[in-house]
């Protein structure tokens, strides 16, 4: 028998032509490792599925059968394509409303498949749009008593014959013939900590002999991707932490005025939040700090607070916001209150008078201006202060690392505050920002009304429409926002502007309308704003253009089309445009997809205004891919890992990680460990400055 390296190149082994050797390496499958970390997708057990016989109307089943037959109708709305699977002992219909071109390529007469969905009765049993996995004819496990493994398979995989059952026959050769697995923990780590060995885990992944050992697998590779990613948050938490900088210990002659001025009293939540933030900045260590707060919680006051306490230490702030819109809201917000203490503040973004901007940018760098506010813009070489203290970026998400860097690189080693209105769900918070400090306002000031919100189908509409001529006539104003209607056929903005044409001509004839969206000059959509602000603007129409920055208390009604198109949290990000002001708010979601799954979520905005508990449902539901840019970027390095569903195993990791880089900062004693870190995370070494 062959024996293989765990680094060899995957064309050692048997079955791999040249044809598919180049389609597995442009899937990243280079070497016998790169095969071996190509986890399932699922697994199927015996235990688990069910026997068409046994189903019932309104259940969840696994259920594999043979497609007997298929074909497409069309109604007098859509196409409709359906299969009907047999496993001996009945019949059930698949249904497929949406995607008929894309789901009748799939399926052929005589195909084995797998099926998961809800069970309805319609002239038969039958499952609309399920999830569905095609298998090989010899893949039944009812058959044949056992756990398989279902592999995700593109269709350049497929192409070259790499099918199920070849992808697990090379595994087998893979993992019998193996000479060691570079295991980074020891037999001490492994027991003192009840972990399966990693020789027994990659065998049980792929071919599991019970699913007590696929369990134990599964959760000892989880933690390995947890726990290198933990080791490599706490390197990066001790590089930030080792690097001095100058102390602003004094609240200084600004603080107390301001917040004794203010028209309303802080929450507790604001009031403990900017002591945390004090804390930080008091000492000769830079601060590098994340705060969370929901829509309307009150981020902008403490960053106001923040600004003063560091003014009132000789040193300069700088806010960098990701759009113009956002960034002038923020000065006109700061300008109100360091105007009481003769703060000097200016705005800084792109589209700018040449004279006027030559003469912001020598007052910042002779140290005149104190507090600059912008954009990009900010970061632009031009741009030079006298003794940067303090460094603000709001919807921190939105830069990249690069951009932050230039910030902070235009100080001499800042003080950092993140914000974000994206409530991150608690899990994530301590995943990917474990370099982080985190402050969580998780209050919301007494005076604000609840938004109520309402899902509603098409047919509604003309009673909505009804509703927001009454408001308007009451004074009111309403926003209405549309996203992409088809992706292949026109683009938000297209949408966008003939809606605002519809209901211009059609249902708000009396009404004055404007419409805004991304592509506009920015004077236009200033102009644009400005009259909505001002009230001459009834009915604005817009893109998700306006998910931040709009800040007008007199509109009290949101309408969102085709809300099932959007994420939670970009819904409740969009749904806090309103009820800034005294009056009751609403925002109004139209629903105008068919499948049960959508009608679940949005479900969820009517039951919470709670941006936390929707972003941990947004999780959820759409998975941590979807939540932010890190695993796109490359950044996280996770096959098997779940932050949804792993949060124990994450706690267990981060305590772990945290001990032994306390214990050994350079991971001298840890090499393996420290082996696995530098591969792992060679795009992000200076962060961590460990080899």
């Amino acid at each position: 028998m062959k024996s293989f390296d765990i680094d060899d190149a995957i064309t050692k082994l048997d079955q791999i032509s040249t044809k598919r050797a180049k389609i597995l390496f442009d899937h990243k499958i280079k070497s016998v490792q790169d095969l071996i970390y190509y986890f399932p997708r699922k697994h199927l057990d015996r235990t688990n599925i069910t026997l068409i016989r046994d189903i019932s109307r309104g259940e969840k089943y696994n259920i594999i059968g043979k497609v007997e037959t298929l074909g497409e109708q069309s109604t007098r709305y859509k196409k409709i394509f359906q299969v009907i699977i047999s496993d001996g002992t009945g019949l059930i219909t698949l249904t497929w409303f949406n995607s008929a071109k894309y789901i009748k390529k799939l399926f052929k007469k005589g195909d084995t498949v797998a099926i998961h969905g809800k069970v309805e009765w319609y002239n038969g049993f039958t499952i609309n749009h399920p999830e569905f996995d095609m298998l090989d004819h010899n893949d039944n496990p009812v058959n044949t008593g056992s756990i398989i493994s279902i592999y995700p398979l593109t269709s350049e995989l497929k192409s070259v014959g790499i099918e199920q059952r070849l992808i697990r026959k090379i595994l087998l050769q893979a993992l019998s013939s193996i000479k060691s697995y570079n295991d980074i923990f020891d037999e001490c780590f492994i027991k003192s900590n009840n972990l399966y060995s990693l020789n027994d885990s990659l065998k049980q992944i792929h071919f599991p002999e019970n699913i007590g050992n696929l369990k134990k697998a599964i959760y000892r590779l989880k933690f390995d991707e947890h726990f290198i990613l933990q080791i490599f948050m706490a390197l990066v938490k001790r590089n930030i932490k080792s690097v001095k900088t100058k102390s602003l210990k004094d609240i200084g002659p600004y603080f107390r005025t301001i917040r004794d001025s203010l028209k309303f009293e802080l929450t507790k939540a604001q009031k403990r939040v900017i002591k945390e933030i004090h804390s930080d900045i008091k000492k000769n260590i830079c601060m590098n700090r994340l705060l969370q707060g929901d829509v309307g919680s009150g981020k902008t006051i403490v960053s106001i607070l923040s600004t003063v306490l560091a003014v009132g230490n000789n040193v300069q702030v700088a806010l960098m916001a990701p759009t113009e819109i956002l960034a002038s809201q923020h000065y006109d917000s700061f300008q109100k209150e360091l105007s009481k203490v003769k703060i000097t503040c200016c705005l800084l973004i792109g589209k700018m008078n040449k004279k006027e901007r030559t003469k912001i940018v020598d007052n910042v760098e002779n140290g005149v201006i104190s507090v600059v506010i912008g954009t990009h813009a900010i970061i632009q070489d031009d741009v030079r202060f006298k003794d940067l203290g303090l460094v603000i970026i709001d919807e921190q998400h939105r830069f990249g690392v690069g951009q932050r860097n230039k910030l902070i690189g235009k100080g001499t080693n800042p003080h950092l505050l993140s914000m974000t209105a994206t409530p991150i769900p608690r899990t994530l918070s301590i995943t990917y920002m474990g370099d982080m400090d985190l402050s969580i306002i998780d209050e919301l000031p007494k005076n604000r009304i609840p938004i109520a919100t309402k899902v509603i189908d098409s047919q509604r509409l003309p009673n909505v429409y009804a509703f927001i001529k009454k408001q308007i006539g009451l004074g009111q104003q309403c926003m209405v926002v549309y996203p992409l209607v088809e992706e292949s056929e026109k683009s938000d903005i297209a949408a966008a502007v003939d809606m605002y044409k519809k209901l211009k001509q059609k249902i708000f004839p009396d009404n004055t309308m404007g419409v805004i969206h991304g592509k506009m000059k920015s004077d236009e959509k200033k102009l644009i704003m400005k009259n909505f602000e001002e009230n001459k603007i009834k009915i604005l129409v817009a893109t998700t253009v306006i998910e931040v920055g709009i800040d007008v208390p007199n509109a009290t009604i949101m309408l969102i089309e085709h809300a099932e198109r959007f994420g939670l949290t970009q819904l409740h990000q969009l749904r806090g445009r309103v009820g800034r002001g005294a009056e009751k708010s609403y925002c109004i979601l139209v629903n105008r997809g068919s499948s049960e799954k959508s009608s679940n979520r949005l479900d969820i905005m009517e039951k919470t205004n709670d941006g936390f508990k929707i972003a941990d449902e947004d999780l959820i539901l759409r998975g941590p891919g979807d939540y932010t840019g890190y695993q796109q970027s490359g950044f996280i390095k996770y096959k098997i890992a779940d932050m949804v569903a792993d949060g124990p195993i994450i706690r267990k990791a981060r305590s772990l990680a945290k001990n032994i880089i306390d214990e050994d900062p350079l991971l001298d004693k840890h090499t393996l460990i420290k082996k696995r870190v530098l591969t792992d995370y060679k795009e992000r070494l200076e962060l961590i400055k460990l080899n």
